[in-house]
């Protein structure tokens, strides 16, 4: 199972059109909130299913904050990360992930990928699609698969701004 997994596009679409472009087919589509507005965009856009968060820039969506997700074996929390400080650390974030009973956090909000495979609860930020604020500068995704044994496995992939 490919799903790909993208954050804060800020309504501003271009890169995320060419990522999904160049990663189609995938099983599943996860945006984990600062969409501002292109969440009907964004369905018609994808041909699998979708599921989507509100970020802290979705102010008029009717968009949940955070969800409960199932893929294969995995329990995943969804969220955008700011209610958790994750700007300072994904502790907090891995605690409410745990009590949850998610062994997955996948969020946003820093603008800065990552993947932190360490512990009993992974903490996963694809980074920004669109205003990405690690030194290179380069939009930013993550691809999630799920091998033939059901684990996981987590791709950290850029695309070029030209």
């Amino acid at each position: 199972m490919k799903i790909l997994i993208v954050s804060d596009s800020h309504g501003k679409n271009h890169f995320l059109e060419k990522v999904i472009t160049k990663t189609e087919p995938f099983d599943l589509f996860l945006h984990l909130g600062d969409i501002e507005g292109s969440e009907d965009y964004l369905e018609a856009l994808v041909s699998s299913k979708t599921v989507m968060v509100a970020g802290n820039n979705d102010f008029f969506t009717d968009l949940d904050k955070e969800k409960i997700i199932t893929i294969g074996h995995y329990r995943i929390f969804m969220t955008h990360g700011h209610h958790y400080g994750v700007n300072f650390g994904t502790e907090r974030l891995k605690n409410v992930a745990r009590q949850h009973g998610a062994a997955i956090a996948i969020f946003g909000h820093t603008h800065r990928p990552s993947i932190d495979l360490t512990g009993d609860v992974w903490a996963i930020n694809p980074g920004s699609i669109s205003l990405p604020r690690q030194e290179d500068g380069k939009p930013s995704f993550i691809i999630m698969d799920i091998d033939d044994k059901g684990l996981a496995h987590f791709t950290l992939n850029y695309i070029e701004r030209y």
